[in-house]
């Protein structure tokens, strides 16, 4: 695993990935009962998909769909389980342009149908990683990932609670980033950054 540090940073590169210093800066810990899930109903188009969850999805969704609203069958019967946004990326089809049609509501929280399968042990497929990502956003290039923290007001409750309970965005997102790059990939930028912050280079 290859890590590479400048004298003057301003992102790191780990890996094939180049990581902005703002996921190693910012603290964060999801408060859905302030948010309500708002990352699932705002935005400009669906979640982003990979291509090798599309049959994952297309598998699953039989057994899902029990869990889903009428209008979020209804927008994948329209529109299939996946659609390409206007930036011609491969994303879930969303409710009247708003939120993902994978949403259900409870407690007045905009949750996970996938997830909340998984979460019942009937499927292995927990849900799209870039929304278990969020908010860090990945967007892949030719020759590497961009590693970014998405910064949003909606998330301004977490950031709070993330300062409050001196949790780090690296901690909060462990899971998904080593769901998505590996564990030698997490420990080496967890490594990096206990590096940085020791020689006053991050906060």
């Amino acid at each position: 695993m290859k890590s590479y540090i400048k004298e003057e940073i301003t992102v790191l590169e780990i890996g094939n990935c180049i990581v902005s210093l703002d996921v190693l800066e910012t603290k964060f810990s999801c408060r859905l009962d302030k948010c309500k899930g708002g990352c699932c109903l705002h935005g400009d188009s669906g979640a982003p998909l990979l291509k090798e969850e599309i049959p994952l999805i297309e598998s699953a969704y039989k057994v899902f769909k029990k869990y889903l609203r009428p209008e979020g069958i209804k927008a994948v019967e329209e529109q299939g389980i996946h659609l390409v946004d206007f930036d011609g990326d491969v994303v879930t089809p969303l409710i009247d342009g708003n939120e993902c049609a994978y949403t259900i509501l409870e407690d007045g929280i905009y949750k996970c149908a996938i997830e909340k399968a998984w979460f019942q042990k009937e499927i292995d497929f927990r849900k799209p990683v870039s929304c278990h990502l969020y908010p860090i956003r990945i967007k892949e290039y030719k020759d590497f990932d961009a590693v970014n923290y998405d910064k949003w007001e909606i998330c301004k409750h977490a950031v709070r609670a993330g300062n409050e309970d001196d949790i780090s965005l690296l901690e909060f997102c462990k899971d998904s980033l080593v769901r998505r790059y590996g564990l030698e990939w997490y420990e080496e930028l967890r490594k990096t950054a206990k590096i940085l912050k020791k020689q006053g280079k991050i906060k």
